[in-house]
């Protein structure tokens, strides 16, 4: 007899018994079941609400960084302390160029309660000056139309687009708003584009579906918060993104070092400048809900390990009921490694089947689950490869803990203790 034939002879007789023992045989899968499904349903939660709090950070936009102007606690350069320092648009240039670990920055311009009607409503709204670099930090994507161009920067077009309740507020349900006309300030601009509707729970300034954007330097001639803004270049803050995750902290410090060198502030106070880092924030909530992840795991963790300890005692149930015909074999020439292979397979086989069970219901329940629309903060039951293989082999290491005890003991019987155990 080959070694497959002899591992297929095994299999089967483990199968044979698992299915002569079918009531405690499921009531023991059941254990396992309802650990792996609750170790994958806890995991898949938590990562939903991060993976949801991430996609609601970049409503604001994909790891950016907002800073503003703030006022110096200390004296440096022979400037007294307590100056307030005001940004403008020769530092967006500055860091472009001295600050290698930053990848895009943009200043903001914006001016609020900018008197905006159209040929049926009016109302006042946060303008917005945007070129193409502060949109490609920003999150405001356009749903219909298009969005500002860097020809309409440079050549000044009197164009704009309008945030989602702005475009309720001034055309109501009309359907025909590109290219109509619309005052902002007096001054006639055609719309471009309608931003989408956005679910946001956090701003520096207000809602996106609340603004207006137009070319900045529209906003600078037409609608300026005030005269310094138009005549000296005072920006309202600073935005900019840096090269990767890794290089957030670099990129502050080279910011600090390169502002503090032009207005003249020591880049080691941390009041002269305010930031609001996207990064560190999602930081803090990706660290807040791995460690909900883990005390989550934790407890499905203890379910599966109940499960592995019912798969061991139904094990040694099976081995002393089974005592005698352990030491029949024995007497009739069987090895200690075929009855530790037997006891083995067929505790293993148990645990797999109900663990593969358990996998396969929690695919089924997370993909119904995740077919319907899903509340803002949780994006679904995310189940994938790498959840799956982390509990394969959860599962395949509980197979082994839980199967290995009751065939150890079975194949170190003693025959003639064993038969004499069953007479």
């Amino acid at each position: 007899m080959t070694y497959w034939s002899q591992i297929a002879g095994i299999f089967q007789q483990a199968i044979t018994e698992l299915w002569r023992h079918k009531l405690r045989s499921f009531l023991t899968m059941f254990g396992i079941s309802w650990g792996i499904i609750a170790l994958a349903l806890l995991t898949a939660s938590g990562e939903g609400f991060n993976q949801g709090q991430r996609e609601n950070m970049k409503q604001i936009g994909d790891a950016i960084v907002i800073m503003w102007g703030g006022r110096t606690a200390s004296q440096a350069g022979g400037q007294r302390a307590g100056r307030y320092i005001q940004l403008h648009r020769d530092n967006v240039q500055a860091i472009r160029e001295q600050c290698p670990a930053i990848e895009t920055v943009a200043g903001e311009v914006k001016t609020w309660n900018v008197p905006a009607e159209s040929d049926f409503n009016a109302g006042r709204f946060l303008t917005m000056g945007v070129d193409p670099e502060y949109l490609k930090i920003r999150t405001l994507p356009v749903s219909t139309g298009r969005n500002i161009r860097r020809n309409d920067v440079e050549q000044n077009n009197r164009v704009c687009v309008l945030g989602d309740s702005v475009k309720e507020q001034l055309f109501e349900n009309r359907t025909d708003i590109i290219g109509k006309n619309v005052r902002i300030n007096g001054f006639h601009y055609r719309v471009i584009g309608l931003m989408g509707k956005k679910n946001q729970d956090s701003s520096y300034d207000g809602w996106d579906n609340d603004k207006i954007l137009i070319p900045s330097t529209c906003l600078i001639k037409d609608c300026p918060q005030n005269h310094a803004m138009a005549s000296e270049g005072h920006l309202n803050l600073i935005v900019y993104k840096a090269k990767s995750d890794d290089l957030w902290e670099e990129a502050q410090k080279q910011v600090r070092r390169t502002l503090g060198n032009i207005h003249g502030f020591d880049p080691n106070d941390e009041t002269a400048l305010s930031f609001w880092d996207t990064i560190e924030n999602s930081s803090t909530f990706e660290g807040m809900f791995q460690s909900i992840g883990i005390f989550l795991g934790a407890v499905a963790l203890l379910t599966l390990s109940l499960g592995g300890m019912s798969v061991m005692n139904t094990m040694f149930t099976t081995v002393a009921e089974r005592t005698g015909e352990i030491g029949l074999k024995k007497a009739l020439g069987a090895r200690q490694s075929r009855i530790l292979c037997e006891f083995f397979l067929e505790g293993f086989i148990l645990a797999a089947l109900s663990g593969g069970a358990g996998i396969l219901f929690a695919l089924g329940l997370a993909t119904f689950v995740n077919s319907f629309p899903m509340p803002n903060y949780f994006t679904g039951l995310p189940i994938d490869f790498f959840l799956v293989l982390r509990l394969t082999l959860i599962l395949g290491a509980v197979a082994i803990i839980a199967s290995m005890p009751p065939a150890w003991r079975a194949s170190r019987m003693d025959p003639v203790v064993a038969m004499n155990y069953e007479k």
